[in-house]
């Protein structure tokens, strides 16, 4: 590829042959492309037939049905959801063949199929939310939709050169993101099959070495660590913050160990407030937060001090730190389920301190155990961090390959 900025609209990055082309143009969506929305029909969860026809809504397939309402190469792009600014799924997602999709997408039909998959491509890649509508509900109506600009080359072989590139880049990351799947799919088998389940004294996975070991010992946390935490110095005294003591929160708790650390505290802060410090090895577990976090637990890589929110779990002797990271790590639903309900759900020291735990008895089966759930983990870290680079890569080859028509990026 080759870099070319001399006009305001030609992508930063191009391909060698296509260096001396014209520039891009821009073009309204809604002059690019047919509106299919018309044909759209609705159906409640109740009153579709089950059949083999996938049935779309504002995020990509939601059911299957019998019947069909279209039967081509289609694009279709949220209509109204928060997922319009939450971009947790794309916005945009080509269909094709039988089809069936209600009125919370848009559906366009393009001549070209290069030109619809660039569409697709460029859609995803930048911000919208200077198109929506609604407060409470965004959404992205037709007239809307039918303004956002679009930049095109004027060249169709350039077009599909650029579609093929992000298409092989897409069959990629798809690839590498099931790879990543099946990892965890493994894993998730392992942790039901390596630890007693359902009041069982044994494993139904054993390893050969340890197939006469016994019944595991049943107990509840409390019988196996102490469990306490930390606290907050008080943010309106300087001399509290800024220091030397390494003060971890529940931002870094969904790390395996952690080393990062988001800020420091001084020897009088820590003094003056719950704030205490604790070894290397603690495990931690995050006690509030309505969303992911709560039930989260990590390892501590170094010495540090904790905030309130992380409950510091302390092994008595005998016990191996990795091995009931492991057991709590895999329970996660189930440790969020325990949780006190009302306003704000939580996790206190004396619920963590009732989870039941088994152990095998034998220190050794205890480290066996834990270095194979280790070795997994650090596989699916080392996958999680291709499929993100390979995410990265293909967010800056659609910042190169697109000019910049002053329409926000996702960034």
């Amino acid at each position: 590829m080759s870099k070319n900025n001399e006009n305001t609209l030609v992508p930063r990055l191009r391909f060698p042959e296509f260096v001396k082309e014209v520039e891009w143009e821009e073009e309204d969506l809604g002059t690019l492309a047919e509106n299919l929305d018309s044909k759209r029909v609705p159906i409640t969860s109740n009153q579709r037939e089950k059949g083999t026809i996938p049935y779309y809504g504002a995020s990509g397939i939601i059911d299957y049905v019998k019947e069909y309402i279209y039967n081509e190469n289609l694009l279709c792009i949220s209509e109204d959801g928060a997922n319009l600014i939450d971009r947790n799924y794309p916005i945009a997602f080509s269909i094709s063949g039988k089809t069936w999709v209600n009125n919370h997408a848009h559906v366009l039909k393009f001549e070209n199929i290069h030109t619809q998959l660039l569409v697709e491509k460029y859609i995803n890649s930048i911000n919208v939310e200077d198109f929506l509508t609604g407060m409470a509900q965004p959404k992205l109506n037709r007239g809307k939709l039918d303004i956002i600009p679009i930049p095109l080359p004027k060249n169709p072989n350039e077009q599909q050169k650029i579609a093929s590139c992000l298409s092989s880049l897409d069959e990629v990351i798809k690839a590498e993101s099931q790879k990543l799947g099946v990892l965890k799919e493994h894993k998730k088998g392992l942790l039901q099959n390596l630890f007693p389940q359902n009041g069982e004294t044994v494993p139904m996975l054993r390893f050969k070495e340890f197939e006469d070991g016994g019944a595991w010992e049943k107990n509840t946390m409390e019988e196996i660590c102490k469990i306490t935490s930390g606290g907050t110095p008080s943010r309106t005294v300087n001399d509290y913050w800024n220091g030397e003591i390494p003060w971890i929160s529940t931002t870094l708790i969904d790390f395996n160990t952690i080393n990062a650390v988001n800020e420091y505290i001084t020897e009088a802060g820590l003094q003056n407030s719950s704030a205490k410090i604790f070894p290397k090895n603690t495990i931690l577990m995050a006690m509030y937060g309505q969303g992911k976090t709560r039930g989260k637990v990590a390892i501590l890589g170094i010495e540090a001090a904790t905030n309130q929110a992380c409950a510091a779990i302390l092994l008595k002797e005998g016990f191996n730190t990795n091995f009931v990271f492991q057991n709590l790590a895999g329970r996660y639903e189930e440790i969020r389920e325990l949780s006190n309900q009302g306003g704000q759900e939580n996790l206190s020291g004396g619920l963590i301190e009732n989870i039941p735990i088994s152990i095998p008895v034998n220190p050794k089966e205890q480290q066996k155990i834990a270095s194979c759930l280790s070795s997994i983990h650090e596989l699916i870290n080392i996958q999680s961090q291709k499929v993100e680079a390979l995410k990265l890569h293909k967010k800056g080859l659609l910042q190169g390959l697109f000019p910049d028509v002053n329409t926000p990026n996702m960034g």
